[in-house]
């Protein structure tokens, strides 16, 4: 793996089919699949970054929003040096239950996590349901950053990803070495939450 000045994690939190997937595939692969695919678990991709003279190792959780996946991802919450709360603005349940989910990240996550508010699919001009004015009051109401974005458009993905890495670089900086020592092993956190997996569907 190429050497990295940092790294970070960051979790895409929010509910089922708002479109997390799609930004996670837009901003690792810069790829777009209209095809809906429910995550299992928590879906991973990571991608080196320049950011403010920094090479970043940038490792992206992609999160079930089911709430029977749910003891999975509380696991996931205490690494995370950074959460993206995302809604649909063309679903008001889903900005709704933003709510839910902050209180997740107080519950399970470290005090001095970064967040920032995501108002996915912004291309669904004659679909909105939530203004960009009440994403941005919610975003104020949490001292927390805003952002609309569309994966299909692939508009404000890399402004998003760029800017909540800023904060987390401003909250902490790494030397090379503590970043080698702290970097989660992907597959042996996919393996623990298969297994995970696998109980839940015996359990249903």
């Amino acid at each position: 793996m190429e050497k990295c000045d940092m790294k970070c994690q960051i979790l895409l939190i929010g509910d089922s089919g708002i479109g997390k997937t799609c930004m996670l595939r837009r901003f690792a692969d810069d790829e777009f699949d209209p095809s809906y695919i429910l995550t299992i678990g928590v879906d991973y991709k990571a991608r080196i970054l320049e950011i403010s003279g920094k090479s970043v190792l940038t490792q992206v959780w992609d999160t079930a929003g089911q709430e029977r996946f749910n003891t999975i991802t509380k696991n996931f919450y205490h690494r995370a040096d950074a959460v993206m709360l995302v809604y649909d603005i063309t679903d008001v349940k889903s900005f709704e239950n933003i709510s839910k989910w902050m209180y997740n990240i107080d519950e399970n996550a470290k005090d001095n996590i970064v967040k920032m508010l995501i108002g996915n699919k912004c291309d669904l001009k004659d679909k909105r349901v939530i203004s960009r004015d009440r994403g941005e009051e919610m975003a104020r109401e949490y001292g927390i950053s805003f952002h609309e974005t569309s994966a299909k458009s692939n508009t404000n993905i890399d402004a998003a990803f760029d800017d909540i890495i800023r904060e987390i670089i401003v909250k902490k900086t790494l030397t090379p070495t503590e970043m080698h020592n702290d970097v989660i092993d992907p597959t042996q956190q996919k393996e623990d939450y298969v297994q995970n997996v696998l109980k839940l569907c015996c359990q249903l």
